[in-house]
């Protein structure tokens, strides 16, 4: 900032102020390009049945609607919810990735109920995969 530094030596004229800015990483949003970016975990019973789950966002928080049969890593966007983009003063996006967290230490009666799903609901998680066998598309 040209002459809004200190006085010069023997009354000679102002100096120019030098400042200097460090910006730290965010522990929950990421800056990528002029959209903020966060990892949001989700049960997989909201992945499965869908759910209305508040967000933390820049401003405060937001409500984001997962549908019902999200998918692990799933991007949404929250238009308006960012922070203003460079040089605007207009709020940019937040997109939030979705991670579906899975309960582990399965006991003889949840696995039984797993079981019991996996039966009423069959997947083809790796179906595309038959294609590729062999080295060929």
């Amino acid at each position: 900032m040209a002459g809004q530094g200190s006085a010069g030596p023997f009354g000679g004229p102002r100096g120019d102020l030098l400042v200097s800015t460090r910006v730290i990483e965010h522990p929950f949003f990421i800056r990528k390009g002029e959209g903020i970016h966060c990892e949001l975990p989700i049960s997989v019973w909201e992945a499965l049945r869908g759910a209305r789950i508040r967000v933390p966002t820049p401003q405060g928080e937001a409500v984001l609607v997962v549908p019902p049969a999200t998918q692990a890593g799933q991007v949404f966007r929250l238009r308006g919810q960012g922070v203003p983009r460079p040089g605007d003063d207009a709020p940019g996006d937040l997109f939030v990735t979705v991670r579906v967290d899975v309960p582990g230490g399965l006991d003889a009666r949840s696995d039984e109920l797993v079981r019991e799903l996996e039966r009423l609901l069959p997947l083809t998680a790796r179906g595309d995969l038959e294609r590729y066998r062999g080295g060929t598309a």
